[in-house]
């Protein structure tokens, strides 16, 4: 299992920290926590790449840092 923690741009609210896990819930991580700015997640890197979630992140309509 791996841990990320990432930088989100554009979250302000519990509407925002919604969007994001929506998107997130679709990609299978063994765990995840999303919080204003920031989310941080644990997967298994054979099966998701980072990539997937920054992207996922992105699709919610906010920006990776």
């Amino acid at each position: 299992m791996e841990e990320i923690k990432l930088t989100v741009e554009g979250m302000n609210c519990q509407h925002c920290v919604k969007a994001v896990e929506v998107e997130l819930q679709e990609l299978n991580l063994e765990s995840f926590n999303v919080e204003i700015g920031k989310v941080t997640a644990k997967f298994d890197p054979e099966k998701i790449k980072v990539d997937s979630i920054k992207n996922a992140i992105n699709e919610a309509g906010y920006k990776v840092l």
